[in-house]
């Protein structure tokens, strides 16, 4: 059951947003060419725990790092490692931060380098991101933000990946509900004030099918097409929602 949460507890997770925020900022900051996964990962962790937070990614059943990171046709879960990032690279950095006991989510893709072809695919997912949040209000339903995800994505000419959804996020990494980038609006759960939500756009160039790469962790398009993947958690309101994080780079 999903259940709104205390003032208590939301501002516990307001400053897990803030961790989060600072974090995936500096990471974001970072990222040039000849940097490695496991840099921004170090810069992460070390980032995180200066905060007053723990990665909350190390929750996570044999998972080992703070960050995942994934370059072009890869969409999420993406491990670091020495491989590094080289002029033209769509690059997405996920972290999540857990503070007394309480997680918050984010992710955000970024170009280097200059194609306009690609920063036109990333605008449309921020875009999508953005009107999603905006049905994240009190009546309207899990749906409502679905809907709203796929109209901008699907009309933008990309395929929103069925297989991987947002969630919630709280007590856990990864609670109830699930939120497609796909749906109906006016369908699925009735949202109320104070519940907390990490919103997801995941997103590819091509079709929305993926395969599991051989790590066991990355998961990649199958037809090989950019993907990007825009993440915010947010508390749902009652005449609009509070973001808990946000990469705000510059």
């Amino acid at each position: 059951m999903v259940k709104p949460r205390s003032e208590k507890e939301l501002e516990l997770m307001r400053e897990s947003g803030r961790i989060t925020s600072l974090v995936l900022k500096k990471v974001l900051e970072e990222i040039k060419v000849g940097v490695t996964g496991l840099e921004l990962d170090k810069i992460a962790e070390e980032e995180i725990k200066r905060l007053g937070g723990e990665p909350s990614f190390k929750t996570v059943p044999g998972y080992h790092y703070a960050i995942c990171i994934t370059f072009n046709e890869e969409v999420v879960h993406g491990v670091p490692s020495e491989r590094k990032i080289k002029e033209g690279d769509v690059v997405s950095i996920d972290t999540g931060a857990v503070f007394k006991g309480w997680h918050t989510d984010s992710a955000w893709t970024v170009l280097v380098g200059q194609d306009q072809g690609k920063e036109k695919f990333l605008q449309v997912g921020q875009e999508a991101l953005k009107l999603g949040i905006e049905q994240a209000v009190a009546g309207n339903k899990i749906g409502d933000i679905s809907c709203a995800i796929q109209n901008k994505v699907e009309g933008g000419g990309y395929g929103v990946v069925r297989s991987l959804v947002g969630h919630g996020v709280g007590r856990d990494l990864h609670e109830e509900p699930e939120i497609p980038g796909y749906g109906r609006p006016g369908r699925g759960l009735k949202l109320k004030p104070g519940m907390t939500l990490a919103i997801e756009v995941i997103y590819t160039q091509g079709n929305f099918e993926v395969v599991v790469d051989g790590d066991g962790w990355t998961i990649s398009t199958a037809d090989q097409s950019l993907s990007g993947l825009f993440e915010i958690s947010i508390i749902v309101g009652k005449s609009e929602a509070e973001i808990l994080t946000y990469p705000i780079v510059g």
